[in-house]
């Protein structure tokens, strides 16, 4: 298979909030991603950095082939059926590991979680861009975000990156009973509010001391694995372009908050 050839130009980086695999039953929502995809320069391939994956020392995922984690449970078998072949990215793995002065582990029977080829269906269906999935080694903000700057060379190569998450994620929000775009709860909307003003400014301060600075911070992420992939799409944004994001989907799904980024 050839490539394109590289951009000329770095590549945006984006933060998304990925969804749980009926994202692709939601027929806005899809709308919005394919038409975000759309927007954007083609990239030479992906790295994508998802909320479901903490694993230190940093880790890359399989190049040789490993199945789709499929990291969630309960769900109609349907779900379970979603394929996504994305081509491998032994290319991107040599030059994440040479970014990172080799101190980088592989796990070759570490396939794409669901934070990653969920959205990845909707954003490039054809799955025809290699992909390479990073884990966080930490939670930490400003750890983050240094990794995000060491790797935002990999924007001159052609590399879209993508922090995957969600701007607010409290579980007992989530209602699939009613319907998906019903009122959100005040704390997702009023942290949502302020999530859009500081990054939309590119207030890096503040968005890495989210927890004293944010409204509802502790409802909105009870646990930050979340919001963390931000720090790192904001410190590969901060090297070669702006660290204030554009929003290219906003609204709720069953009270949390779908916000996402480009940077």
């Amino acid at each position: 298979m050839s490539l394109p050839a590289p951009a000329t130009a770095p590549l945006p980086v984006l933060f998304l909030s990925h969804g749980a695999p009926p994202l692709a039953d939601d027929a806005t929502w899809t709308t919005e991603l394919a038409a975000w995809s759309a927007g954007l320069p083609r990239p030479r391939s992906i790295l994508m950095v998802s909320a479901h994956w903490e694993d230190a020392p940093v880790t890359i995922s399989s190049t040789s082939g490993a199945p789709l984690v499929r990291d969630f449970w309960g769900f109609p078998q349907r779900y379970y059926e979603v394929a996504y072949d994305a081509p491998a990215a032994p290319e991107l793995a040599r030059s994440v590991a040479g970014l990172l002065d080799g101190h980088v582990r592989q796990d070759q029977a570490r396939g794409l979680d669901h934070g990653a080829y969920v959205p990845l269906v909707e954003l490039y269906p054809d799955a025809d861009v290699p992909v390479l999935q990073l884990s966080m080694p930490t939670l930490d903000p400003p750890g983050l975000f240094a990794l995000g700057q060491r790797l935002a060379p990999l924007r001159e190569e052609g590399v879209l990156i993508v922090g995957s998450g969600f701007t607010t994620h409290n579980l007992r929000w989530f209602r699939p009973s009613e319907a998906a775009d019903a009122p959100a709860p005040s704390p997702s909307v009023e942290f949502d509010r302020w999530a859009a003003e500081v990054v939309g400014a590119g207030d890096v301060d503040a968005v890495l001391d989210w927890e004293r600075r944010a409204p509802a911070a502790g409802e909105a992420h009870p646990r930050s694995e979340h919001w963390a992939p931000l720090f790192v799409a904001m410190g590969a944004a901060s090297v070669t372009g702006s660290p204030a994001g554009v929003s290219s989907v906003d609204g709720f799904w069953y009270g949390l908050s779908k916000r996402s980024w480009t940077f």
